[in-house]
């Protein structure tokens, strides 16, 4: 059995769809979803803004690179196409694998090109920080520190004024 904690971002097409799809479809893996965030694009500002939110999932069959494999059919399933010359480029539905614990509550770490975990860029990332606190307020990213204290680090609470809480959109389960 894995925790996971997922973040999911769309700016492409009917975003709200795409979260809410995306929640459905592991609707029985997921234990609890935060509020959305509207947020300006992050690393390529020439792009719509993002709905963004982050869910902790719990899996009884999962390894950690399972979720990598949910991240990446959600993704499929929403249509999203990959431009290698825009790294952080629009996309219909981003899903981030955050952070893995094992049954024990050990978290898994990899350096694996393709799953490193904790996600490496997390620690940066108010729109993946601010969300987090919303359903796991005494939360840790494994190997960085506690989330509520990363998410007052300089390089992060200056993007924290620019996060608009989405009150009218609810991706509960």
């Amino acid at each position: 059995m894995t925790t996971a904690v997922l973040a999911l971002g769309s700016n492409l097409g009917d975003r709200e769809a795409h979260l809410r799809a995306a929640v459905s479809a592991i609707k029985d893996l997921v234990m609890v979803v935060s509020g959305v965030y509207e947020t300006p694009p992050w690393g390529d500002p020439d792009q719509p803004h993002y709905l963004n939110a982050v869910l902790l999932a719990v899996d009884p069959q999962a390894a950690a690179p399972d979720w990598l494999a949910v991240a990446h059919r959600l993704e499929d399933a929403a249509g999203r196409v990959r431009d290698p010359a825009r790294r952080f480029g629009p996309r219909t539905l981003d899903v981030d694998v955050i952070a893995v614990w094992n049954d024990d509550g050990a978290p898994v770490t990899s350096d694996d090109p393709e799953l490193t975990l904790p996600h490496p860029r997390a620690h940066l990332r108010a729109f993946v920080l601010r969300p987090w606190l919303d359903i796991q307020p005494y939360a840790q990213l494994p190997t960085r520190g506690w989330v509520n204290d990363l998410i007052r680090a300089d390089e992060v609470a200056g993007d924290l004024a620019d996060l608009r809480p989405r009150v009218d959109v609810h991706l509960d389960t």
